[in-house]
């Protein structure tokens, strides 16, 4: 609170601002949550261990049970705690459920395609690499039927950035570490958008469908170092179309978003 006083010397009134801000202290229930969550990430509550009953946790934490159930709902939809019958269990978010929450975060922020773009290239070229020296028959198949897929719905924009988005994410699946596929799904999530921006502008669904042909007949080689170079050509032409959509790549990008 600004206080005004009075000088006794001059008569003068002397405004003062305050030193410290006033404490927003969190509602009782986020306070409940962030504590059983800190307890989940440090390993002293570890997944698949149960959690405390409503009871337990309204006397251990001096709160009542209503707080406690918010607190736990909070948990709940983040991930962290799963229904076991009655009971409620430790648990380790899905990666896809970090990655929404992840995207959300890069468009509040404003990132724009720049800036996605640039992390894209390489963490796909990773991806890519890690693939070729990693992959198996069943990733070979899942690739070539993704392909396939594309090669028959080729005249439809929509279905092919869907299968676009698939190939990559069959390829990072294929590369074999979780830490990477952590880092690069939420980008992943929002290169959506940008694809129905582009393929229903400039109809270059063919040059998807030839630069996924050149990259599984790399993987199928074995080949790195050819694998990688084909990958961040086929990400440098991504930018070229958002390009000459004439949307600003310094813009920033919102997830759903669709411009026509």
């Amino acid at each position: 609170m600004i206080r005004n006083d009075k000088c006794p010397q001059t008569g003068i009134r002397v405004t003062h601002s305050p030193l410290f801000e006033r404490l927003d202290l969190a509602p009782a229930y986020r306070q409940v949550a962030d504590t059983i969550e800190q307890m989940i990430t440090s390993g002293r509550l570890p997944p698949g261990d149960w959690l405390p009953t409503e009871a337990d946790l309204s006397a251990q934490f001096g709160v009542n049970r209503s707080t406690i159930r918010e607190g736990i709902r909070v948990l709940e939809h983040a991930g962290h705690l799963r229904r076991d019958g009655k009971r409620l269990r430790v648990s380790v978010p899905h990666y896809l459920d970090l990655a929404s929450r992840a995207s959300r975060a890069l468009v509040m922020h404003q990132v724009t395609f720049h800036e996605l773009w640039e992390v894209s290239v390489e963490l796909e070229s990773l991806s890519a690499g890690f693939a070729a020296s990693r992959i198996g028959e069943d990733g070979l198949a899942a690739l070539q039927a993704n392909i396939d897929e594309m090669r028959t719905r080729i005249d439809d924009p929509d279905s092919v950035v869907a299968l676009d988005v698939e190939f990559h994410d069959l390829l990072a699946e294929a590369a074999g570490n979780r830490a990477l596929a952590l880092a690069r799904e939420p980008i992943s999530l929002l290169f959506h958008p940008a694809g129905t921006t582009i393929l229903p502008r400039l109809k270059t669904q063919r040059r998807i469908l030839d630069a996924h042909i050149r990259i599984l007949e790399l993987l199928r080689a074995r080949d790195v170092a050819g694998v990688r170079e084909w990958m961040e050509r086929h990400m440098h032409d991504f930018k070229r179309g958002y390009e000459r959509t004439g949307v600003s790549m310094s813009a920033p990008l919102g997830m759903g978003q669709r411009e026509r």
